[in-house]
């Protein structure tokens, strides 16, 4: 009788915490920004399409919702032109949105999974932040 009792506090106290608690929305990992197009003091459109290892990959988003991958996720072009949702977990998080990347580019040197394009990354955290936690998938 008391193992049953123990049983069922259990599981009770383990549904309340399964219902309460944020569920991971995928992989963790790390994302960045970037904006050197404007370095190169190339328009957008003419760096995407001239200098990134997708070469622009079709349309681009017209909100800017892109991203460079590493080379894990990257797999020698598979990714370009998929989409990502990534979402912000600590470091300097905006708010709980997700947001929906289009992969655009190849990142050799990436700390984790994406370099979000600046404002891809403004919707979701503070550029301030630089570096970011990651919950992402397709």
């Amino acid at each position: 009788m008391a193992s049953t009792k123990a049983f069922a506090a259990f599981f009770i106290a383990t549904t309340l915490l399964l219902a309460f608690a944020e569920p991971s929305l995928g992989i963790a990992s790390k994302a960045t920004f970037y904006n050197q197009y404007k370095r190169k003091n190339l328009s957008f459109h003419e760096f995407i399409m001239h200098t990134s290892a997708c070469y622009g990959y079709g349309s681009l988003p017209s909100d800017y919702s892109f991203a460079a991958a590493a080379p894990s996720i990257y797999s020698n072009g598979a990714a370009c032109g998929r989409y990502y949702c990534v979402k912000c977990t600590s470091n300097g998080c905006r708010n709980s949105n997700v947001i929906r990347v289009k992969i655009v580019d190849l990142c050799p040197g990436c700390p984790g999974a994406f370099d979000l394009s600046q404002q891809a990354f403004a919707r979701i955290a503070n550029p301030d932040a630089g570096v970011i936690n990651i919950d992402y998938y397709q």
